[in-house]
């Protein structure tokens, strides 16, 4: 299972008279979590050091701190939390005292942890995409049910012989889809997962 936040979160740590504040919020893609970050800089501040997690894409920034010390900390920390469309943005005001590359390792991961838990967690629903080849008399009658069962049509491909069909649903939905679909095309159709 993984999580999102249901709000976005915000924790402010102190580190050897360093000032660490770490922002979380749930984001739908990339383009949104640049978004986040851009408006969420803190123009004072020393670095602000980033990450964000989206599916299978991810990216984070050190800002100018030593290479994997920051970016990469709060990254960990976004999977640790078993998180997913997030973003986390930890801004640090130097405080003049060094804290080496495990203390801010240490830092910047925790504090991006500390974030994260102080949200509140939201579980992500998950999402199968199936097709299904079905006559044409049967698609009329299962386009206006679908709608009940939470699923989209991301692509409909008319043939000679029927319509294929592309489908977006959640995954407690598959077995509700599957009777409907065997009921409108007396067992005739089946779903295949992509």
């Amino acid at each position: 299972m993984r999580y999102s936040l249901a709000a976005p979160s915000r924790f402010q740590l102190e580190i050897r008279k360093s000032r660490f504040l770490a922002q979380a919020a749930p984001v739908a893609d990339e383009a949104a979590a640049r978004a986040f970050i851009a408006s969420h800089r803190a123009a004072d501040a020393s670095h602000n050091s980033w990450a964000w997690k989206i599916a299978a894409q991810y990216r984070s920034s050190d800002d100018g701190e030593p290479a994997g010390s920051a970016g990469r900390p709060i990254l960990a920390a976004i999977e640790h939390f078993a998180g997913d469309q997030l973003v986390v943005l930890v801004s640090r005001w130097y405080g003049g005292i060094p804290l080496g590359m495990g203390g801010l390792i240490r830092a910047y991961g925790g504090c991006a942890s500390q974030c994260l838990q102080a949200g509140q967690r939201q579980p992500l629903q998950h999402l199968l995409q199936l097709t299904c080849q079905l006559e044409h008399a049967v698609h009329a009658h299962l386009l206006g049910r679908l709608p009940s069962l939470q699923v989209q049509v991301l692509q409909q491909d008319y043939q000679a012989e029927g319509v294929r069909l592309l489908l977006q649903l959640p995954a407690e939905q598959r077995n509700a889809l599957q009777q409907l679909l065997d009921s409108l095309s007396r067992g005739q159709s089946t779903l295949r997962e992509l």
